[in-house]
């Protein structure tokens, strides 16, 4: 993307967040047909599935016509006179039906390299939904780490009253003043880590790694709405890496037609003329002297002999699509193992999302109970405190669960090849 696309894009994200006409699920579909674009794993996955569709019509070609020429040292005499040359032409045609079946398994190959490109543009949009997700966790904890900085530095004004006042101990300005410290040395290491995935989710994109990124205010959380059978029926019928074995062991179907073939005999047609020089024999008719001899038909035919080759090359293929058989259950197990973690993972953060919701609250809510104690009575301040930490914690959980299920949801139909 150049520079003014690049500016363009920044532009009408800006205003579209801004005005409220697209929601944070638009946004992301905007990265996520800009990486389809620019991002060159895919383009590479891409060029190699157009060349192997390239294949198709080489395989379906017949072999190159032969062109043989013969000059005689020494002419032959016969009766029109010395044969100085011999030029043939033939073309080797394989059995019926063998071009066609070298093309079917050329056609399942590019198939599969199809599905390992839809595998990579699949696992590439994972990838930037992921780290879109974590880049708005981690701006909302910078947000509100910033905010209980500031919180703490009232609370620093609040502690130096009380203490000018004789009603508190300087301790409690140096409690707060060491809470704030630690606080402000963990979010510079938020914003090296929010800086380090904008450049990793640029690089997706294949754009400038210091170009920022339109977040949202919240997350959409719409939810999974098929059942767990109906999302593992999906993924065997839909993820592109079980597909890909799919037309593997298919083109081992065809390539089992081809190595039948290749054990039949093959034809050979073409023809052949001969170059007759000027007769020296004075007995010889004027009329037919230097008169080219032209054989035609001439006619061949290759019988393949030895069998056990041909054998072979067919039992090959018997185990090649056993193997791609296995292959396929194999990696349907392994892919349906990992969607019941990643299950297991939406669920825990479905549940944790109302909990740290009502934590938040109830946190809030004895932070200003607190307070007021201390404002008026000048005691408890270590609890002040501790109910900070606690209250910062359950709004960071609370943002980490709303990440954490939007990745699982993503990453569940990444796994059925959405």
């Amino acid at each position: 993307m150049n520079k003014i696309a690049t500016i363009k894009f920044i532009l009408v994200a800006g205003i579209l967040a801004v005005g409220g006409i697209v929601k944070g699920q638009d946004l992301l579909d905007a990265y996520l047909d800009e990486a389809a674009n620019n991002n060159p794993g895919l383009k590479s996955r891409f060029n190699q599935y157009m060349a192997a569709l390239e294949k198709v019509p080489q395989a379906g070609a017949l072999p190159d016509p032969q062109v043989a020429f013969g000059y005689f040292v020494s002419p032959v005499e016969t009766r029109v006179g010395p044969q100085k040359a011999r030029i043939s032409v033939s073309q080797m045609f394989p059995w019926f039906g063998t071009l066609n079946a070298k093309e079917d398994v050329a056609t399942q190959m590019a198939q599969s390299r199809y599905e390992q490109f839809r595998e990579a543009r699949s696992r590439l949009f994972y990838d930037v939904r992921s780290t879109w997700y974590n880049l708005y966790f981690a701006d909302k904890a910078i947000g509100i780490t910033q905010e209980n900085i500031d919180i703490l530095n009232t609370f620093r004004k609040l502690a130096l009253i009380k203490v000018e006042a004789g009603l508190a101990s300087s301790v409690d300005v140096l409690r707060v003043e060491m809470e704030t410290a630690d606080l402000e040395n963990q979010l510079a290491l938020l914003k090296d880590n929010y800086f380090a995935m904008q450049a990793g989710f640029n690089y997706l994109l294949n754009v400038d790694r210091s170009r920022p990124v339109t977040l949202p205010d919240s997350l959409p959380g719409s939810g999974i709405e098929l059942s767990g059978d109906a999302i593992r029926d999906s993924i065997r019928t839909g993820n592109h890496m079980v597909l890909q074995m799919e037309f593997m062991q298919a083109s081992y179907e065809k390539q089992e037609v081809v190595a039948q073939k290749a054990g039949m005999p093959r034809l050979m047609l073409g023809f052949e003329t001969m170059v007759i020089g000027e007769s020296a024999n004075p007995m010889a008719d004027p009329a037919e002297s230097g008169r080219d001899a032209v054989v035609f038909p001439m006619v061949g035919i290759s019988v393949p002999l030895y069998r056990k080759k041909y054998t072979s090359m067919v039992r090959e293929a018997t185990l090649m699509q056993q193997s791609a058989e296995n292959g396929k259950e194999n990696r349907i197990n392994v892919i349906e193992s990992t969607y019941e973690k990643a299950e297991r993972d939406y669920r825990d953060a479905g549940r944790r999302i109302p909990l740290y919701r009502n934590q938040s609250g109830r946190a809030s809510t004895a932070l200003n109970i607190l307070q007021a104690a201390y404002e008026t009575e000048g005691r408890n301040f270590e609890e002040v405190l501790r109910m900070e930490r606690q209250l910062l914690k359950y709004r960071l959980e609370l943002e980490k669960a709303r990440s954490d299920e939007e990745a699982a949801e993503a990453f569940i139909y990444y796994l059925m090849g959405k």
